[in-house]
């Protein structure tokens, strides 16, 4: 097995295939790092947030919507994409807000996460928030969402078992089970 130093792959020529409000697709020529050639199909995606809210009885707040590529719907933690030039704080506040009415006393960045980095060129910022109080929400116009607050441990089992299958709410719950050591 031949152990490469520079795993970098060059861009040798783009087809931009669609270009849409959330997402662009295109298909790249690309040179290894061994000389030969292959092809890369991309799906750009805007910068996202997810955030795990806890009210004071640890209880997360949760958002069901139906996911259309999956003909589903799916429990997950409050998330959206963020504004053009938006900071990731700024647009999870924003995104808790709208879709819980949440407004937090603290909220700690948990990093970020690549979902898909095979073909998908997304990042994702996940958030905690605690003390909570809670306003109006404000979602989208083409956005139903269900509210749900479930307990924490209760959501931490349903992400080992399998039954949530949302990978930001899977990443976000265990690694606010790990921080918070809960």
């Amino acid at each position: 097995m031949q152990v490469y130093e520079n795993l970098k792959e060059t861009l040798v020529s783009r087809q931009d295939i669609y270009a849409g409000k959330i997402l662009n697709v295109h298909v790249d020529q690309v040179r290894l790092p061994n000389g030969k050639a292959a092809v890369r199909e991309v799906v750009d995606h805007c910068p996202c947030v997810a955030i795990v809210a806890l009210d004071d009885e640890n209880n997360v707040l949760t958002v069901t919507q139906y996911r259309y590529a999956f003909d589903k719907a799916l429990l997950e933690i409050p998330a959206g994409k963020l504004e053009p030039g938006e900071d990731p704080a700024s647009g999870a506040l924003r995104e808790l807000k709208e879709e819980t009415g949440a407004v937090p006393d603290t909220f700690t960045p948990m990093g970020k996460l690549i979902p898909s980095p095979g073909c998908l060129g997304e990042e994702l910022y996940l958030f905690l928030a605690r003390g909570l109080h809670m306003e109006n929400t404000h979602p989208d116009e083409d956005e139903f969402l269900v509210q749900e607050r479930i307990p924490f441990d209760e959501m931490v089992h349903r992400c080992v078992r399998g039954e949530i299958e949302d990978g930001k709410t899977i990443a976000a719950v265990l690694k606010t089970k790990i921080l918070l050591n809960l």
